[in-house]
């Protein structure tokens, strides 16, 4: 209880320091879905060339896509660490951290939230239903529940990723262009995953399990069989590769020895 008051507290704040700026706030958004409805575009504009890619027809597609902006925008929101290196190593912000009675993870996680990010989902629910109509699907009560469990599993998994980038920096404090390199490799995790070789296959499914993201969680509402096994993983997936982050992250709290260090 004293975790979650501590977040709507930050959570309060933060809205109240956004809404100082409402145009800067307004452009942000509008920046960022601009950038959706690129990537959306994109799709639209590769299937005026085929009917089909690696099995999956334009609308499967988009609702991947539709899919994967659910999870990424609670990934965005909540664990915004793309400058923990910067910010808190390099510059020693760490060691402010570490004077406080709260684990620094979830402290630092508080700092750098970001709420407007989760207009996001609203987009992504916006385009799945869109491909939902075109393709007549039709969900169970209970489809809810499982949507929630995987969408949770597939942020959890982008975290538990990131974060495990970010603790290299309490063993090097020197800059690194991992982050951005990462983010580029997370956004195969839109497309589906048979369209690659069997080694980026590999790679999306057990070491950065981006495809637990969005093609594999997305294929049980796409009714796609054959993937279901990898589908119900997801949050199996999200549990394990956050867990070893917050290993990763206390192993490297511990070795940490101050700014002057």
């Amino acid at each position: 209880m004293f975790y979650l008051s501590l977040f709507f507290q930050y959570a309060s704040q933060y809205l109240k320091t956004r809404l100082t700026y409402r145009v800067d706030t307004i452009i942000e958004i509008l920046s960022d879905l601009l950038f959706q409805g690129v990537n959306l575009l994109f799709i639209i504009i590769v299937f005026r060339h085929t009917a089909f890619l690696g099995g999956w027809n334009r609308d499967e597609i988009i609702f991947i896509y539709g899919f994967f902006l659910v999870p990424y925008a609670l990934f965005s929101s909540f664990f915004n660490i793309w400058d923990f290196n910067e910010r808190y190593i390099v510059k020693g912000e760490m060691d402010r951290i570490l004077t406080r009675p709260v684990h620094s993870l979830f402290q630092i996680i508080l700092e750098r939230i970001e709420l407007e990010s989760l207009f996001g989902a609203i987009t992504g629910l916006l385009v799945m239903g869109y491909a939902m109509a075109n393709l007549e699907l039709t969900f169970s009560w209970y489809d809810i529940l499982i949507f929630i469990l995987m969408v949770i599993g597939g942020a959890f998994i982008y975290a538990g990723v990131f974060i495990s980038i970010a603790t290299i920096g309490f063993w090097s404090d020197s800059r690194t262009d991992i982050m951005p390199m990462m983010y580029n490799i997370s956004n195969y995790g839109r497309y589906p995953i048979n369209i690659y070789n069997k080694v980026i296959q590999f790679v999306l499914t057990w070491i950065l399990p981006f495809a637990f993201v969005g093609v594999y969680p997305a294929s049980y509402f796409l009714k796609r069989e054959e993937w279901y096994g990898y589908a119900f993983f997801t949050p199996v997936m999200g549990l394990l590769f956050f867990g070893i982050a917050i290993l990763l992250w206390n192993a490297g709290v511990k070795r940490y020895r101050g700014a002057g260090n």
